[in-house]
């Protein structure tokens, strides 16, 4: 049978098609018992393959019965919000936006259903090509569609946001439960995150709790790939590729692929380069309006992510990168280092803290003044003189004590901290108080009183980590401001009793690192993120190491201590070479992660 040529019987008919009655008719059948047409209408609603007019036809027939759309009818609503809205026409996004409104205003009990909608569509959509019963694709939505999809969604919910005030409430605790596991693609977590910190934009009450749900799940996969694993990767990919480069015939094929130069060959730290970048990007165009730096939105910015350093970021041990978003920031403006340098300091010197949030704290004061190159030489000498003000009447509280002092990490933690804070920070910007006036730079360095510091009961360099003392001994030789030698040999002659470690239990066993101490400024590993970081870093001098050597190690010390540190030995008395005075040795056992496809080069943060 035919009708105007077309194929009845095989022809399945014309999506624009409906059966049953009017929405407001079915509702009313539903009310005396029928619910065949309720029935009927729910399952064209779920049809894949939905024209725009029909969903437009049926979301105006919702809004002008919006009223008896009760608690009652939630599955019917629940399947209205499935309707693939986003990326159709903009006919059909404008009429779903004018529905969402209507629901939310008139019908609240529906909000939280609108926000999960909503959210759902903050990560690309899985698109599986089916041929012949067999899937044979997986693929995520085309890259062109997710700006256009993105922006929808965020009217989306600013149209909400608009009929219900109180919307940031009832958001947050979507959020957390959406965020995709760490375990999902880098592409996938990458957008999900943009789009959290793009609704800071317009919501800025809920900044700090996304920002520190971010950073809490970036901090799970920084302690997931450790400092030690990402290197190793690097060195092996780097062992691969002049191989591969050989063979590298198809040079069209691989033009569209971002460089493998710029991908990090550890699968978890591929994933957090390209969450660093879009966090780093968010910050930095937080804190500019058209170029220009804005003070008050900095400010705000910097209030919340130090409420998220200090509950999350501080008391995490051994994170590599995370920690540079303060970093970061505060190089943007001489004053925010300084109010981070003065933060840390009062959690050094407050005996109401934690012992390891002290010691924390001087970790990461001294690996900040000893790394930024935003911190001028003045700075650094205000921030040693508390230092070491604080340092000697600690000394002073236990002369006067009248017990005697011994070398107790559990009792004195903080004062070896700051001490191996100030000898760290010395190693590093001893040249730049030297070079400008040697003379006035030396007399600062010996009113500074080190070698009351050294010589003490307390035993510093006993404590402190090996690379960290024998650089400071070396440099504190080469000018004559203290002697250290006697006392590290004679250190080294004894056994260092460990009263307290993370790695637990007690005995008496010889640690290089008995404070668990760690620099959070060490080397930034990243690639792309590591961009913004590279101009800002004050990286470590080899060349001048070997003019603060004792003449006998001069010559042998190279190869000995890169021996000793290759194969993770406790390395001698005299002279770390080649080799920045970092932590090493750290207790930390890290899970592993699933890897994540690479990332596009940075790009700048759209709000």
């Amino acid at each position: 049978m035919e009708v105007e040529g077309r194929d009845f019987l095989d022809t399945p008919p014309m999506k624009t098609v409906r059966f049953g009655s009017s929405v407001a008719e079915t509702l009313g059948k539903l009310r005396q018992g029928d619910s065949s047409d309720y029935d009927l209408l729910r399952h064209q609603l779920a049809n894949p393959d939905i024209k725009d007019a029909q969903i437009i036809s049926w979301l105006q027939e919702f809004r002008s019965c919006m009223t008896q759309l009760t608690k009652d009818h939630e599955q019917l609503i629940y399947t209205v919000l499935r309707l693939p809205w986003v990326g159709r026409s903009q006919d059909v996004v404008d009429e779903f936006m004018a529905f969402l409104g209507n629901l939310v205003s008139a019908q609240t009990v529906y909000l939280c259903a609108c926000l999960k909608m909503v959210v759902s569509h903050f990560t690309p959509k899985r698109v599986t090509i089916c041929e012949g019963g067999v899937d044979i694709s997986d693929s995520e939505d085309e890259e062109d569609n997710l700006p256009r999809n993105f922006d929808q969604c965020h009217q989306a919910l600013q149209i909400i946001i608009r009929y219900v005030p109180s919307t940031s409430r009832f958001l947050m605790p979507i959020l957390q439960e959406r965020f995709p596991f760490i375990q999902k693609s880098s592409r996938t977590l990458e957008c999900y995150v943009h789009n959290l910190l793009r609704l800071t934009v317009y919501i800025p009450s809920i900044r700090r709790d996304v920002l520190e749900l971010i950073i809490g799940k970036l901090l799970k996969l920084d302690v997931s790939a450790s400092r030690a694993d990402i290197e190793e990767a690097e060195d092996n990919e780097a062992q691969k590729q002049p191989e591969e480069g050989l063979f590298d015939m198809d040079e069209d094929m691989s033009a569209d692929q971002p460089p493998r130069t710029n991908m990090m060959a550890h699968p978890v730290a591929e994933k957090l380069d390209s969450l660093m970048a879009v966090l780093m990007a968010y910050i930095r165009d937080i804190c500019h309006v058209d170029g220009s730096f804005h003070a008050e939105r900095t400010k705000e910015l910097y209030r919340d992510l130090l409420s998220v350093f200090d509950k999350l970021i501080l008391p995490t041990h051994a994170s590599c990168h995370v920690q540079y978003t303060l970093f970061y920031l505060c190089s943007f403006k001489l004053a925010l280092a300084e109010a981070f340098l003065d933060h840390l300091w009062k959690i050094l010197q407050n005996p109401a803290q934690p012992a390891v949030l002290r010691q924390a704290a001087a970790g990461y004061l001294g690996s900040f003044l000893a790394r930024a190159k935003f911190v001028p030489v003045l700075t650094v000498r205000a921030c040693l003189d508390l230092l070491l003000t604080w340092i000697h009447r600690y000394i002073d509280s236990q002369d006067n004590s009248g017990k005697q002092v011994c070398c107790d990490i559990s009792l004195h933690g903080p004062f070896y901290a700051a001490c191996q804070a100030v000898f760290y920070t010395l190693v590093f910007r001893h040249r730049a108080m030297l070079e400008a006036n040697m003379k006035k730079g030396l007399e600062y360095l010996q009113g500074l009183n080190l070698e009351r510091v050294v010589m003490c009961q307390l035993n510093p360099l006993k404590v402190c980590l090996p690379a960290v003392t024998s650089m400071f001994a070396a440099i504190t030789r080469k000018y004559q401001v203290v002697f250290c030698y006697t006392i590290i040999e004679r250190n080294n002659r004894q056994v260092l009793p460990v009263v307290r470690s993370s790695a637990g239990g007690d005995g008496v066993t010889t640690n290089t690192n008995p404070l668990d101490s760690f620099f959070p400024f060490d080397p930034y590993l990243l690639k792309r993120s590591g961009q913004v970081i590279e101009p800002l870093y004050q990286q470590w001098d080899d060349l001048a190491e070997t003019d603060l050597l004792p003449a006998k190690t001069a010559q042998q010390g190279l190869k000995e201590e890169e021996d000793d540190f290759l194969s993770g030995e406790t390395p001698h008395a005299e002279g770390m070479l080649g080799m920045t005075p970092n932590s090493y040795g750290s207790n930390i056992c890290s899970p592993s992660s699933v890897g994540s496809p690479p990332m596009a080069q940075n790009r700048a943060f759209k709000f």
